[in-house]
């Protein structure tokens, strides 16, 4: 099966429809993803700031790392499920969404730069664990996953706003929706 065949695979599959066709299921999904996402940008900033010797500096970065990674991987877990249930209900124009695939890329990149750092610095953090700054290596790998990370939200963001938004089924623009049908009676 060729690319093309998959995603219309799975932009055609029973979850896609139901998150298509529901008013309320695409927010919350969107809604959890910025959660997770927050979480995780947060997070890993703790850990990047004090790689850096900016904040948390009396701590050991053993005892930060060890107190927040579980949460950082916990809100990754949540924003990969969110975003491909996302990108599963409007596959194609996702896709070849040059914002979305430059996301993608730099997620690769943020990657890479954590096991580049897991392969230097962290090696040796015994010797540098309860020192103010991490050695270059660490600091390197910390100012860049910070670039990377702001970046990565900057492109999810402008992925929102170059495709058609909330998907509608058959592409077909939604109709106006009167709030007061929404109320109880």
């Amino acid at each position: 099966m060729d690319i093309a065949g998959a995603i219309s695979l799975v932009e055609s599959s029973r979850v896609a429809d139901a998150i298509r066709n529901s008013l309320y299921l695409f927010p919350l999904i969107e809604s959890a993803h910025v959660l997770g996402l927050t979480m995780v940008f947060g997070t890993i900033a703790i850990i990047d700031l004090r790689l850096l010797g900016i904040a948390s500096t009396r701590r050991s970065f053993r005892r930060i790392a060890s107190d927040v990674l579980k949460w950082t991987w916990a809100a990754f877990a949540l924003s990969v499920v969110t975003g491909s249930l996302m990108f599963i209900t409007n596959a194609n124009v996702y896709y070849h969404n040059f914002f979305f695939r430059a996301k993608m890329a730099l997620l690769l990149l943020a990657g890479i730069n954590m096991l580049i750092f897991e392969v230097t610095a962290a090696r040796s953090v015994h010797r540098w664990d309860n020192d103010v700054k991490a050695p270059l290596a660490g600091r390197t790998a910390a100012a860049l996953s910070l670039v990377l990370w702001i970046a990565i939200i900057f492109l999810g963001r402008w992925t929102g706003f170059t495709t058609t938004g909330r998907p509608h089924v058959n592409n077909e623009p939604a109709d106006d929706i009167n709030i007061e049908n929404l109320l109880p009676k």
